[in-house]
């Protein structure tokens, strides 16, 4: 079966950087959709960051520029580099997959993700 296991969370202090890292089994290369997403207490997940099967990458607002994903050649490894750490990045940090869908106009990832990490809590201390 599909697992994810993010690693890479921790304490830094403002201004500080973390490198995450979402390891993905149980699926072919290269036939994934990855994402990173964050959770305050009491909130829904929000999407930070994700990758299209055409390599482009989208950030949400709040990361834009400052934080950096990636994957390796499998698309099976994620990384999230975050740097200019602030207090409101303190969360819990999830990454994402979902299998890359045929259409008509070629291959897609979808809006969504059925698969998820354990999360990896980040802490962002001033």
């Amino acid at each position: 079966q599909v697992q994810l296991v993010e690693s890479g969370g921790g304490s830094v202090q403002t201004g500080g950087t973390l490198r995450l890292s979402c390891a993905a089994s149980g699926y072919p290369d290269n036939s994934y959709c990855m994402g990173w997403f964050r959770q305050y207490p009491g909130e829904e997940r929000e999407a930070i960051a994700r990758i299209f099967v055409n390599g482009s990458i989208s950030y949400s607002e709040a990361v834009k520029g400052r934080f950096t994903i990636s994957q390796d050649s499998t698309k099976k490894t994620a990384f999230l580099q975050m740097n200019s750490l602030k207090p409101e990045d303190t969360a819990m940090y999830y990454c994402a997959a979902d299998p890359i869908a045929a259409t008509p106009w070629g291959p897609r990832c979808r809006s969504h993700f059925d698969y998820w990490g354990q999360g990896t809590k980040v802490t962002v201390s001033s």
